[in-house]
């Protein structure tokens, strides 16, 4: 099991100078966010907006079905299973006196195969909306079969589909733009993983490699659409399209949490653990939830050691534009989704007044959480989606996280609570890489045991 620093850091200066230690030494850490409120302020995103990418899905259903035949036994609907995981949450060594873990398990939703479907699915959705509304191939409100038309897919051809990415946001930008008949580009970075790259240009996605990291990768997309009057670039930094799409996730897990019985209220709090690059997949679901919950849902984001992006852009305030550079990291994980050095501050933004807090978690823990999963429950998924299995024991086992839940008169109600972690990738994993991840876990598991059993 990880271990925690033993002692609460005290109020101001002190707390902040061990934050600050703590990051810069990349060590594992947890912030409480000091600007979240019970009901944040309105903004220009909010329920009907959601309620728009909800209804822009249900219209889409026949469609989706169509062009993706393994959605036609779903009706079309992009939707993962959540999952109560007892085995599992016995294996992480989280007491039942601190309440239930489920899964929300987005490393299963088909297509994409990741927590990116429904927000690459909504953002090209309703592109080709747009352009079919602007052609006179349908009207507004029409069911969106249209766009697998001939008349359709001959217009979307002529048009380009670009988007920066490590990976899952690029598999499912291109595999859904491709599916509707447009041309598709990904621009991604060294790190990204070699059979994700092989996996998008066997659909015929053109993948672009750029010596950088991924801010480079997305800067250079960016620059080369805006020279193209026909190339649409899916901006996962500052994208509401993308962002609202990921936010339907939160009615969704809604229903899911009543068909099983499970209440959400002052006495039944929700946490939720959401893995976080850029931000804005956990953003768009924390939007949802927080519209959803209200302030009986309690959202924490998990970042790398390496990369803790969006704490360092919501420590910072929003006036900064703080890196994980500048910290003396290196932005460099195993978590490749997460291997980002500025927040996205759309995200950052919205989450200000929304997020209860943020924790970082180093690489080893990542794979021994990834083995535990799959030998507790027989779980396929990636290191960057196993991050959110730590915030449960983070919140729950660190002074930090039990004195955050007394202040906020949570810790009483452990017993009735609920922890959500967001799986986000992983189930289209080759044998041979996701082998190796679990090799790597149980080495880690076993150095740890004995080092603890010398010491």
């Amino acid at each position: 099991m990880p271990s925690f620093a033993s002692s609460v850091p005290p109020a101001g200066a002190g707390s902040a100078e061990m934050l600050e230690a703590q990051l810069r030494q990349a060590e594992p850490c947890l912030w409480a966010n000091p600007d979240w409120q019970a009901a944040p302020a309105p903004g220009e995103v909010g329920q009907a907006q959601i309620n728009a990418a909800q209804q822009r899905f249900e219209r889409a259903a026949a469609l989706l079905a169509r062009v993706f035949p393994v959605l036609a036994e779903a009706g079309g609907r992009i939707a993962s299973p959540l999952v109560r995981t007892a085995e599992l949450q016995c294996a992480l060594g989280l007491d039942a006196a601190c309440g239930a873990l489920w899964l929300k398990c987005d490393h299963l939703l088909p297509v994409a195969g990741s927590v990116k479907a429904r927000g690459a699915t909504h953002e090209i959705l309703e592109l080709a909306e747009r352009l079919a509304l602007a052609h006179g191939l349908m009207a507004a409100g029409d069911d969106l079969t249209v766009l697998a038309s001939a008349p359709a897919r001959a217009l979307f051809a002529q048009h380009e589909v670009a988007v920066g990415s490590t990976g899952n946001l690029g598999m499912g930008v291109g595999l859904i733009a491709k599916a509707l008949g447009f041309r598709a580009r990904v621009h991604m970075s060294h790190d990204a993983k070699a059979w994700k790259k092989a996996r998008l240009r066997a659909h015929g996605v053109e993948v672009l490699e750029h010596a950088g990291d991924y801010a480079l990768a997305v800067q250079a997309g960016r620059e080369a659409a805006a020279q193209d009057p026909l190339c649409h670039f899916v901006d996962d930094e500052q994208s509401r399209s993308l962002l609202l799409g990921y936010s339907v996730a939160a009615g969704e897990l809604q229903a899911q949490l009543d068909a099983a019985g499970v209440m959400v209220d002052a006495r039944h709090p929700l946490f939720v653990y959401l893995p976080c690059g850029v931000g804005g997949a956990p953003g768009g679901i924390t939007l949802g939830l927080r519209e959803r919950f209200g302030p009986h849902v309690h959202c924490f984001f998990a970042e790398p050691v390496q990369s803790p992006c969006m704490l360092l852009q919501l420590r910072a305030g929003l006036g900064a534009e703080p890196s994980v550079y500048g910290m003396g990291l290196t932005n460099r994980t195993e978590a490749d989704g997460l291997a980002v050095a500025q927040a996205s501050r759309l995200a950052a933004g919205l989450m200000r007044e929304r997020l209860s807090g943020v924790y970082t978690v180093d690489d080893a823990t990542l794979f021994q959480h990834l083995v535990r999963a799959h030998e507790a429950e027989g779980l396929r998924i990636e290191p960057s989606a196993a991050a959110g299995l730590e915030g449960p024991l983070r919140l729950t086992q660190s002074p930090i996280g039990r004195a955050w839940l007394a202040h906020t008169g949570l810790l009483a109600q452990l017993p009735q609570a609920t922890h959500v972690a967001w799986t986000t990738g992983g189930s289209l994993l080759p044998d041979a890489e996701f082998g190796q991840f679990v090799a790597r876990g149980r080495g880690l598991s076993a150095t740890a045991t004995a080092g603890a059993a010398a010491s």
